[in-house]
Formats: C-alpha cells, sequence, structure tokens
C-alpha cells in the first residue's frame, strides 16, 4: 500500500498533523479537542495527513467519521479532496455506511443535516435505527471511532449529540475558524500568521479604503459599489501586467436578501455595465442560484459580481474573489467577521510582492463586528437536564398571565406621559426654537443629515476587527425615499422599549417632533427631512426616554387590571446551566431537583445574590423542605403580571419558591444589592414588580420578599419599595426569613 499523501505540507501543516497526533496518543488528554483553524489554513488537507499518519503509525483498526454542515456540499468537495490526496483510503458517504457499515481504516463523510435537520427523510426511522446498528456492529469487531466535526460551530443540537454519543469516540477532534479556547478540551490554534507567511492567504484586508473622514453620501449602495468596481479594475489590470489570466470576483452580501435592496442593486449595476444578461453578475440565495456557472469558483470565470446572503460563509472557496461589499438594510446590523474568510484565500496560493494583488478588501457601512457564529461548546458552562423530585411533583401555586384585552394606556395617553417627562426632565416650554436649544444641549442631533461611522484601516489579523475603534464619520443628507425603511427600523428599536405597535409609536414620535397637527402637543416643529434624521440619529436616546416614562410608578387606573389566572407545577424535568470547573463541588440538597449541586450556583451561572440565598438555603439549621429556581422567561413557568408607567402589561418571573419545613411558602426575587456604597441594581421596572408581587402575596397569603446582597450579606424588604439599601425597610433576612 501507497503511504502517505500527494501533496507537501508547510510547516504549520506539519507541526499541527504532529500535535494532534501527540494529543490523542496521550492518555492523560482530554477526549475532545478544539482546533481553531483560520480560513485558508488547508484545515482539509491537515485533517487527512492527520487521519493517514494515525492509520499508518498508530492504529489501523479506527474508523474515521468526518461531519460537514449542511450548506454548499461541503462533505462531498472534503469527501473528493481525500480522493485526490490519498486516493489509497477508503471513502464513503452515510448510505454506503448504512448499507456496508463502518470498516477499520474507513473514513465517513456526514452531511450534518441528514442526521439531525427536523422534518428530513433521508434518514428515516428504520435508517436511523440501522446506523445505530452499524455503530454497534463496528465496536463489536473492535474498531475505535475518532470523530472529525468540521465548522463545528454549526451544529450543536441535542439530536447532534445523540449521534456523536452513539459513536463514543476515542476523540472529537472540533474545527472552526472561529474557535474559543475552553479549559475542558484540548486546544490546538493555527496562528494565522503562519498562514499568510506560507502565502496561502492575503498580507492583509484593507477595510473602506477611499473612503473619507467627514465624507457626504449621497446613497450608500452606490458609493460602496463604485469603489469596489474601481478597486476591481485596478486589480484586473494588475494581473494582466504580469500575464495571469485572473478575474477577480467582488462579492456583494446582503443582510436578508429584501427584494427591494437586491432590486435597487441590480439597477446600479446595470447602469455600469453588468448584468445577469451578459454574464457578469450572478446572483446566489438560498431560492434563486440565477445563472450560477459551474466554473464560478475558477480563476478565470465570467462573472465578476455575486450577489449573496449573508449565510453563504462557509465551506465555499473561491480564491478569486479579494473584493467584499457588505449591504445593510438598517443602522446597527452587525458584521460577521468570519465571512472574509471568503475573500482572504490567495488565487495561486501564493504572493505576489505588491500590495494591491496580495491584500484584500471591504467597503461596508457596518458599525459593529462580531467574530462569527460560536457554539455554545465554546462557553464556559454547559447545559445539563435535572428531574425533579417526587416530593415537589403534587406542589401548585396560581400563577398570572397576561389578560390580552387589557391593552394599557391609549396612544394619546401615552403621548401625554412622555410629553410631561421630557417637559421635567429638560425643562422645555411653548418656545419650539427654545426647546431646540434646551435638547441640543442634552446631546440630542438636529439637522437634516445622518451621522454615521465606518471603520477604516488595514488589519493583518481577522479578529483585530472586532477590537479596531478606528473610525471615520460620514454625512448623508436625507432623502425620504430611500431612508424610509431606516426610519422604520429606528422606529421598530424605540417601540421594543414600551411594546406599543410601531404605527402607534410613530404617531406619537410624529406629534412630539414633527411640523403639523396639534402645536399644543409639540416640543419641537421639524420639517419632514429634519424629522426622519432626527428619529434615526437620536434612536438610542429617545428609546431610553421611552424606558425611563415606562419604569415611572404604575398607579392602577380606574379600570383595574384582572390578569388571566392558571395552575403552576413546577417542570418535572429541566435544563440548568452547569460551571464544570466548580471547586470542591457539594451537592445542595434542599434544592428540588436530584443530583443539583453547588456547580449549578457558582458566579460563572448566577449572579452573587443568587449564589448567596442558594448557599444560605443549604444551612444545617435552616427549616427548609425544599427550594425551587424559577426560570426566567417561558410558560411553563411561575409567573405574575405587572404594569409600567403606562399600563403596559409584561410578566414578572420570581427567581425562588421555597418550602419551609411548617408548610409554609416563600416566594424570593433576588436583585443586585450594593458594592462599594454603589447600586448593582439595572433593572428600571423594580418598583413596579415590587408593588405587583406584593399584591399577589397578599391576595393568596403567601411570604414574600425582594432580597439584595450588601457586603456579602442578604437583607430582605417586604414591606415598603426603597432604592437605598441603608433604608429601614432592609432587614436582614435572617430576621425574617
Amino acid at each position: 500500500m501507497v503511504s502517505g499523501i500527494n501533496i507537501n505540507l508547510f510547516d504549520f501543516q506539519e507541526n499541527a498533523v504532529i500535535k494532534l497526533l501527540d494529543i490523542v496518543t496521550d492518555s492523560r488528554s482530554k477526549q475532545t479537542i478544539i482546533v481553531k483553524s483560520p480560513t485558508g489554513s488547508g484545515k482539509t488537507i491537515i485533517l487527512i495527513d492527520f487521519i493517514e499518519e494515525y492509520l499508518t503509525k498508530i492504529s489501523s483498526s479506527t474508523a474515521f467519521i468526518w461531519l460537514c454542515p449542511g450548506k454548499g456540499d461541503l462533505e462531498e468537495q472534503s469527501r473528493q479532496k481525500m480522493r485526490k490526496f490519498a486516493p489509497h483510503r477508503y471513502t464513503q458517504n452515510l448510505f454506503d455506511a448504512l448499507q456496508n457499515g463502518f470498516a477499520a481504516e474507513s473514513t465517513t463523510f456526514i452531511n450534518w443535516e441528514l442526521v439531525t435537520k427536523k422534518g428530513n427523510t433521508a434518514i428515516r426511522d428504520s435508517e436511523r435505527k440501522n446506523l445505530f446498528d452499524r455503530i454497534a456492529e463496528a465496536h463489536r469487531a473492535g474498531t475505535e471511532f475518532i470523530v472529525i466535526i468540521d465548522e463545528e460551530h454549526s451544529n450543536n443540537t441535542a439530536k447532534a449529540k445523540s449521534i456523536i454519543d452513539a459513536f463514543s469516540a476515542k476523540n472529537i477532534i472540533r474545527v472552526s475558524a472561529t474557535a474559543v479556547e475552553n479549559k475542558r478540551y484540548e486546544y490546538l490554534e493555527i496562528d494565522e500568521v503562519d498562514v499568510i507567511n506560507a502565502g496561502l492567504i492575503t498580507k492583509a484586508l484593507y477595510v473602506n479604503e477611499g473612503l473619507v473622514d467627514g465624507m457626504e453620501i449621497s446613497n450608500d449602495y452606490e458609493c460602496l459599489l463604485d469603489l469596489a468596481d474601481a478597486k476591481r479594475k485596478a486589480i484586473a489590470a494588475r494581473y494582466k501586467e504580469l500575464g495571469k489570466a485572473i478575474r477577480p470576483l467582488v462579492l456583494i452580501q446582503f443582510p436578508n436578501g429584501q427584494p427591494e435592496t437586491i432590486r435597487a442593486v441590480e439597477a446600479k449595476l446595470e447602469s455600469m455595465g453588468y448584468t445577469y444578461d451578459n454574464g457578469m453578475v450572478s446572483i446566489w440565495m438560498s431560492e434563486d442560484k440565477r445563472d450560477l456557472p459551474d466554473n464560478l469558483t475558477e480563476n478565470d470565470a465570467t462573472p465578476v459580481f455575486l450577489l449573496m446572503k449573508q449565510a453563504i460563509s462557509t465551506g465555499w472557496d473561491c480564491p478569486r474573489a479579494k473584493i467584499l461589499v457588505k449591504l445593510r438594510e438598517g443602522m446597527s446590523e452587525e458584521f460577521e467577521i468570519q465571512t472574509i474568510g471568503r475573500i482572504r484565500r490567495m488565487p495561486e496560493a501564493r504572493h505576489y510582492e505588491d500590495d494591491l494583488l496580495d491584500f484584500c478588501y471591504v467597503y461596508t457601512f457596518d458599525e459593529k463586528y462580531k467574530a462569527g457564529l460560536l457554539s455554545s461548546m465554546d462557553k464556559a458552562y454547559e447545559t445539563r437536564r435535572l428531574f425533579l423530585k417526587d416530593k415537589c411533583k403534587t406542589f401548585m401555586l396560581e400563577k398570572e398571565i397576561r389578560d390580552m384585552d387589557f391593552d394599557g394606556l391609549g396612544e394619546r395617553e401615552v403621548l401625554f406621559k412622555i410629553h410631561e417627562a421630557l417637559v421635567a426632565k429638560y425643562h422645555l416650554g411653548s418656545d419650539k426654537k427654545q426647546n431646540q436649544g434646551l435638547l441640543s444641549d442634552a446631546g440630542y442631533i438636529f439637522g437634516a443629515e445622518i451621522h454615521g461611522q465606518a471603520l477604516q484601516g488595514e488589519f493583518v489579523r481577522t479578529s483585530a476587527l472586532t477590537e479596531s475603534h478606528s473610525y471615520i464619520t460620514t454625512h448623508r443628507r436625507i432623502d425620504t425615499h430611500k431612508h424610509g425603511m431606516q426610519l422604520m427600523h429606528s422606529i421598530d428599536a424605540i417601540k421594543s422599549s414600551i411594546g406599543m405597535a410601531q404605527n402607534k409609536v410613530k404617531t406619537i414620535l410624529e406629534r412630539l417632533f414633527r411640523k403639523g397637527g396639534n402645536p399644543n402637543q409639540k416640543l419641537i416643529a421639524l420639517e419632514t427631512a429634519e424629522f426622519y434624521a432626527f428619529i434615526i440619529n437620536n434612536q438610542h436616546k429617545l428609546r431610553e426616554e421611552f424606558r425611563e416614562v415606562t419604569a415611572q410608578m404604575a398607579v392602577q387606573m380606574s379600570m383595574q387590571l384582572h390578569p388571566k389566572k392558571s395552575t403552576f407545577h413546577i417542570p418535572e424535568q429541566d435544563f440548568f446551566r452547569y460551571d464544570p470547573n466548580v471547586k470542591n463541588e457539594v451537592e445542595y440538597l434542599s434544592n428540588a431537583y436530584h443530583e443539583y449541586t453547588s456547580g449549578f450556583a457558582t458566579s460563572l451561572v448566577r449572579s452573587t445574590c443568587e449564589m448567596l440565598f442558594e448557599q444560605y438555603c443549604e444551612r444545617p439549621d435552616n427549616d427548609i423542605e425544599w427550594v425551587y429556581k424559577n426560570g426566567d422567561t417561558g410558560q411553563q413557568y411561575f409567573s405574575i403580571v405587572y404594569v409600567d408607567g403606562i399600563q403596559k402589561q409584561w410578566l414578572f418571573y420570581a427567581d425562588y419558591i421555597v418550602m419551609k419545613k411548617d408548610g409554609t411558602v416563600w416566594v424570593i426575587e433576588t436583585k443586585g444589592g450594593e458594592t462599594k456604597g454603589q447600586d448593582k441594581n439595572i433593572d428600571r421596572q423594580i418598583e413596579n414588580k415590587f408593588n405587583a408581587f406584593k399584591a399577589y402575596a397578599t391576595k393568596h397569603n403567601l411570604h414574600w420578599g425582594f432580597v439584595r446582597d450588601k457586603d456579602n450579606q442578604l437583607y430582605i424588604n417586604n414591606t415598603e419599595f426603597a432604592v437605598d439599601m441603608a433604608d429601614e425597610h432592609w432587614v436582614p433576612l435572617l430576621q425574617e426569613f
């Protein structure tokens, strides 16, 4: 048999294979290995060489399972690469395995979606059973499994876990460009700089080259596409000078692919001479792969613009892609930097020592950059399922749910309350010009331009984008036709703080700030363009103003609220966050669930106050029968209805239900306390919740209280609300509970 693979590895790739082999052969190593492998580092080649080395030098009685995400036929691409570079090795897909089993020395490439996607009939129940039979058969034959999970952030579901668990793998190798180190697993990181030095990816990426500080932009799409096309032409001309048949590709990425956004971009491209008809433009949305040529990823393919959705970000290689234009449909969208991997590869896997060709380029007005879809595997905590103790199964309590016929204050009353609050806060009067000056002095932005910022600079490591603060300012003159969608996005953000319909919030804002209508309700009278800019520029401030109004004390209206009622039972099983690095773990015998330990109550998964309260309940001298930790949201948990300052109903989920040995029931809510004289409570609705809780407890003859921490001691208040913990109504917990 021929051994070794048909390719020379770079030093960093060889080192990665050696490190992987060292980890899997060390008996002290943990089962799971996380590999952070930057896009373009040749992770498929590294894994193929690892399989070859392992089967040749360590154990030939091993079968490899290679799991790939469902997008882009990645499992077939990976299998083809293995056939090319290790043709002497046996590879198969899932259906081959169902038919033939998992033989030693085989590598089975499986698309995640075949085994996990809801409603997918690729694996029927009989075949699923057959899959588990085939796994058991291999175990009986003495075959060991090693599972490779490619792009591991894409799948982390209970169904996926049950299939991984069934293999009882000797090792699980999870590979991703966005992995994060986690103490529970072995960790191997391939340095992006090593990949750059090997010439596999661009030396750096340039964001928004050509934008200048203070630039006035008349149209986002046109500005970005003009810059991208100028850069594309310059790169194409340089390749031509070098005699290279490489046609650079511009990726145009849409957040959601709204039809009107796509049409606007198609029209702009057409005006520049690029259309679907002349083959220069292709589109790849999940529902539309119009004119997508088979050779799209080849260096000399015809299309120079590819319209694509956010989702196409894993497992798609096109080394001629050099420029990414990321469009947005609102103001506050995030840029997922894993997408940059699509433009960082070098078309001939080497540098040309020419910055124009050795860089890649991003054009976007997004202001927030995040590292990508990290799976909960990368979180520092686990989620575990626990089962309820028998003695808690008969417990019942009446819970409240919202009465949907009660809709809070009407538009007019809400308008009046917000008007009143702004007048009081900023000392506004009847002179609208003077009011504008006072609001401007308080930080409100006026004018007929949208103020924005755009990241700009050169970055070697992709991850540096999330930490950069190198922004330039931009200005857009309002065009009510073009910026209508942006206005609605801003109104959406404001409405989320008060739970009113979008059209009602828009009407309230217009009556307060836009010219026309009743002048007595107006604080300022802005022309239409100025009104659009005012709402878009001041979205965050306005949302906070609305929040403050709703946090005001809710005095019940004469038409009393009557919440709907239902019976609460403690869920017989539930999922809890667990800290696997807990020190000196002990079982909390007072908890309502079996096997609940101090690992479910560390500072990683609980607030200080919750931790102290659970420790307090665990004291041996306590007369506590059981303690139940309630969920934060969901129909299965215990809830009380409260109303805010505009009489809108919300649900409040108290943290703990406690049964004492004498049969008395306590309901406890924990809140941030005080540290070094600073209030740690961040809940604006605390007083409204306190009053609703008090009314509920009085009605149902329950013991209750708000509990807060100060200097590691717990205090309770169940009388009159006070923010300041020095107030006499906050008493030591021991005194009352």
